[in-house]
Parts: structure tokens; sequence; C-alpha cells
């Protein structure tokens, strides 16, 4: 069968695909346009849909991801997966020590702990307290959120205290009998929502 060239336009083109039942250049020139045409535009809906779940991610207990939360026990186990098959990579010992929730399965949760370790721990192991951890160079604890507030207290690194609550880069904590303000950067446990 001789090949036939027709402009392209959508009155033609029914006319174009009815002249042969088999498969001639032009159809398998239209044929890969459509499809070309119909992978962007699923392309273009699934960038939309990832970006979205990025942005309102939610794991599997319902709870936002990722979040801070803290050690329950005094020994807990890191795990290399969600199991106890799986082995024991870290034992924390430090009650109440922050970590952040990043991906969760079943009974299990992903954590990355503050020095970029990551691993899964039973969800019993953990707590919704909010606790945060006092890093880097020793800080000096605040009467008020303010750099030339008078001092309260000077935490050393490692040091744990409760959350009470944040104010744009201030956080009011209470460690060690004292309540007072660090700046965000101070410490870990804090993340960009609270």
């Amino acid at each position: 069968m001789r090949s036939v060239i027709l402009p392209l336009n959508p009155s033609r083109f029914r006319t174009l695909m009815s002249y042969s039942r088999s498969w001639s250049p032009m159809r398998f020139l239209l044929a890969g346009c459509l499809s070309v045409l119909c992978l962007v535009a699923a392309a273009i809906v699934l960038s939309a849909e990832v970006g979205a779940g990025q942005a309102a991610r939610v794991g599997a207990s319902g709870m936002p991801l990722p979040r801070f939360v803290s050690l329950r026990a005094e020994e807990v186990n890191l795990r290399t997966g969600p199991g106890t098959r799986y082995p024991i990579d870290w034992i924390y010992r430090r009650r109440g020590m922050p970590v952040e929730v990043i991906d969760e399965f079943d009974i299990w949760r992903r954590v990355r702990d503050h020095e970029g370790t990551v691993g899964w721990i039973h969800r019993s192991m953990l707590t919704a307290k909010r606790t945060v951890l006092v890093t880097g160079e020793p800080r000096v604890l605040r009467r008020r959120p303010e750099a030339q507030s008078p001092g309260l207290a000077s935490l050393e690194a490692g040091v744990i205290g409760r959350l009470e609550g944040c104010e744009r880069d201030w956080c009011r904590i209470e460690a060690q009998g004292f309540d007072g303000w660090l700046r965000r950067g101070e410490v870990f446990g804090i993340g960009p929502g609270d």
C-alpha cells in the first residue's frame, strides 16, 4: 500500500486513520506523539501529588512526618530494620533523649538522632513528650527571648531539657531546675513548625 501524507488537523485525523487497518509509518508517528503527550501529562500530575505529599506527609500512625519524640526508657535498642529479627545497631542509654521520627512501618518508627544516626525503634520505647538536647558549646539559658537578656544558667552540650514552646527564633526550655530561653539553633529536637 502507498503512503499518503495529509495535513494534520483533528478533522483529517479520523480520515487518515481509516485509510488502512495495518500500521503505516504515519500511524506509528501519531501513536508515538499521543503516548508522549500522555506520559508528560501523567508526570505533571504525579509531580504535583508528590509535592503536595511532601508538604503534608502522614505516617502509618496518622501522625505527621517528620516529628520529634523522646526515648521512654533508660535503655532503647536501635535496630537496622523494622522488626526484632533485625540486628541491634545501637543501644541508647538516655531516657528523654529527643529523636526525630522520619518514617513508620506498622509498630516500628524509623528515627534519626542528633548525630545523624538512623535506625528503627519499637513505638512502645518512644513518648510524645517533647525534649531538646543542647548541642555544640555551652549555651546560656536566658531570662527572656533576647540576646542581651541576663543569663540564668550555662548548659553544657548533652544536657536534656523539656521543651515548653517556641516564639520565632527562641524556645522556652526547662532544664536542671532552670526555666529560660535558648535559640533554636542551640538545641536538637525542634522542628520548623514548632
